[in-house]
Parts: C-alpha cells; structure tokens; sequence
C-alpha cells in the first residue's frame, strides 16, 4: 500500500511516517518496477506500536533498541516511569515558585530576578529541574549537524591540499586535477548548504512537528 493509505489507517502524517523512516524505526519495501515505497500489514502494525510509544513520550532510540531485542518492554517503561516521577516533582517545584510569585505581587518591572533565581538554584541542589528540555535537545541537534558538517568539509579540505601536494610534486593532466578539485569544491559547497538547511529546519521546528501526532 502506498503512504497516503498508511498515514489513513495509523492517523499520523505522511511527515511523521518518513521521520520515522530516517529513524529506522520502520523500513517499508520498494516496488520493484518503480522503486517507489510498498508498505504492509506489519509496517501499519510497526507504525501503531511507534505512535503509542512516542505518545508516552518514549524516545526513538528506546523504539528502535526494543524493536532490536536490546531493551525490554518492562525496562523501558519502568525507566518512562522515572522519567515522569521526575517530571512531577519539577511541575510541583514550578507551581510552588509561580504561586509564590503571584503572591508576591507587584508588576514585572518589580520582579527582583535574581533573588528568585537564587531560589531556583537551591531547589536544583536538591534535585529539581528548571531547565528547558527541548531547548536543550534542540542544541544538540544544532551541534550535531554542524560537527557531522566540519569533519565532511575538513576531511574534502585535506583532500584538496593532498591533490594540490601531489601534483606539485608530479604533475597531472590538467583536466583531470580540475575535475577532481570541482568535485571536492562541490561536495564541500554542498554540505554547506545542506547544514544550513538543517540548521533552519530545527529552528524553524519541523524536525519536532514530524515527532508530533
């Protein structure tokens, strides 16, 4: 069956589907003649198991792990356990510091932040949590792209330098040591583009809105 009939039965996107496509979290087969995307029964039935786990808030890399044989089920949800035990106790710590606030009274321009931030840092000695979780993730998918891009761009940049050392030292035919440098100039004006692109997407949130239902 095609995409669209796949993002009918699970009641998710066709966006949601192909993340998890990159995520290796379902593998559809390929039409033979077209090479175009042939979904199955078991693909429906993957992508449901998906969609009921990431709406725990399980994370893909625990799908894919217990999809592996390399987490159990149990496991994985007792830890999803913790996860939001320790979420509560945040959420109460916040709700704690918001009523305190509006007790205090007063406008915004009356706020003395840095005596409440100084409260802040006192709960987060006794284990609270006041950071924001998906500001942090977005970081480091920031950081992500842009290491996964300079090693790319360093290892074509080296290559460069290593033609240019070699054919000072013997020269080859001209045409060939063009190509050879528009290919690596292009592979690095390509990556490049591609980072920036990356770099877009996560702050623009289409990477989060794929991981929504």
């Amino acid at each position: 069956m095609k995409i669209n009939q796949v993002a009918e039965l699970v009641g998710i996107t066709k966006k949601n589907i192909r993340f998890y496509e990159e995520q290796k979290l379902v593998e559809p087969g390929r039409d033979s003649q077209n090479g175009y995307r042939e979904y199955s029964m078991d693909d429906v039935r993957q992508l449901e198991k998906v969609k009921l786990l990431r709406q725990l808030g399980v994370s893909c890399e625990s799908i894919r792990k217990m999809a592996a044989g390399e987490l159990g089920l149990e496991r994985c949800m007792k830890d999803r356990l913790k996860e939001l035990e320790e979420a509560e106790q945040s959420v109460g710590q916040m709700k704690i510091l918001c009523l305190q606030l509006a007790e205090k009274g007063g406008d915004y321009t009356g706020v003395d932040a840095a005596a409440w931030l100084e409260r802040m840092k006192e709960l987060e000695k006794g284990g609270g949590k006041f950071m924001n979780v998906e500001k942090t993730d977005t970081r480091k998918r920031k950081t992500g792209a842009i290491i996964a891009a300079a090693v790319v761009v360093l290892f074509a940049i080296a290559m460069i330098a290593m033609l240019l050392w070699a054919n000072a030292m013997d020269p080859a035919p001209k045409a060939i040591l063009i190509f050879c440098l528009a290919v690596l100039g292009a592979v690095i004006i390509g990556v490049i583009i591609a980072v920036i692109q990356r770099l877009k997407e996560v702050k623009g949130g289409e990477i989060d809105e794929a991981r929504k239902y």
